[in-house]
């Protein structure tokens, strides 16, 4: 499928799902879609969409998955989207996104999974993601951002991935990380960390650790 999204999808009122996933779609984000007061589940990943993702969106109150990776969206992730108090999967990554993480992302309650990474990212990881307490994966590499890693991710207990290489993260790896007991998959490469990685979070089970940081000494 080629072309844009025709804006006319917005009169089909009871539409629950819409998925144009893997096509050749251009241009913009139709506003229109906003209307969509039914839809449940959104899926344009893999097209070449452009342009901002519309804050429009945020009326979608009954939306559970919203998937625009793999476009060419540009500017700042609209705050208004911290309105999806029923989404449970955010996925953004792969595109042209700049600005800062919205901190609003974390009233998302019922988020299992965020995936931002491989965009132009920058300021600081908002520690209000660690409000998401059903959060298991959270993928933030490949971008730009800056300070420390807030401590208070270590109360994402069910945390199963996460991935911050490749940014420009400094300071030390929080004690607090021990306490991930289902981590599986934590990279910190290519960043400007300095210290050690605790041990407590060396001796969690199965997990895969990508650093550039020794493990600290007992």
């Amino acid at each position: 499928m080629t072309g844009t999204i025709p804006p006319e999808l917005s009169r089909l009122a009871n539409l629950t799902h819409l998925y144009l996933d893997n096509n050749q779609l251009i241009g913009n984000i139709p506003l229109e879609l906003s209307d969509l007061a039914n839809l449940k589940e959104l899926v344009l990943e893999n097209n070449q969409l452009i342009g901002s993702i519309p804050s429009e969106l945020s009326r979608l109150v009954k939306l559970t998955l919203l998937a625009l990776s793999d476009n060419l969206l540009t500017d700042d992730i609209p705050p208004e989207l911290g309105n999806f108090t029923n989404l449970t999967m955010l996925a953004f990554n792969h595109n042209l996104l700049t600005g800062s993480i919205p901190s609003e992302l974390g009233n998302l309650e019922n988020l299992t999974l965020l995936t931002l990474d491989n965009n132009l990212l920058t300021e600081s990881i908002p520690f209000e993601l660690s409000n998401l307490a059903d959060l298991k994966i959270l993928t933030l590499n490949n971008n730009q951002l800056i300070g420390d890693i807030p401590l208070e991710l270590g109360s994402l207990r069910n945390l199963t991935h996460l991935l911050l290489h490749h940014n420009q993260l400094s300071g030390t790896v929080p004690l607090e990380l021990g306490n991930l007991e289902n981590l599986t998959h934590l990279t910190l490469i290519g960043n400007q960390l300095t210290g050690c990685l605790p041990l407590n979070v060396d001796r969690i089970h199965s997990l895969t650790i990508k650093s550039d940081l020794p493990v600290c000494p007992p």
